[in-house]
């Protein structure tokens, strides 16, 4: 395997935990914090500034695809798999959590 490559996978794998330490860590340091990415990663744990970096471009540019309908909308199937015609909402919201 490559560095790249094993860089590239390094960057997919966030644990809930570490993405919810990231979410914070943002909050606290701003883009006008010296050694902001530094920081974040000390917060987050087990990732290194340009690893975080690039989890933060990363959403940016997710943020911005949805923002721009960049997303296609999934094909869940279709609804009448349940008797009631309504399948897809009772999948979907079974695994709704409101904060």
């Amino acid at each position: 395997m490559s560095s790249s490559s094993s860089q590239s996978s390094r960057f997919m794998t966030w644990t809930p935990r570490q993405n919810k330490q990231f979410e914070e860590a943002l909050a606290k340091y701003d883009r006008d914090t010296p050694d902001r990415w530094h920081n974040i990663a000390r917060a987050v744990g087990g990732k290194s500034a340009d690893e975080v970096k690039g989890h933060y471009e990363a959403l940016v540019k997710d943020i911005m695809h949805i923002e721009n309908d960049q997303v296609p909308i999934p094909n869940y199937g279709p609804i009448s798999s349940h008797p009631r015609g309504y399948g897809n909402e009772c999948r979907l919201f079974k695994n709704l959590r409101l904060h």
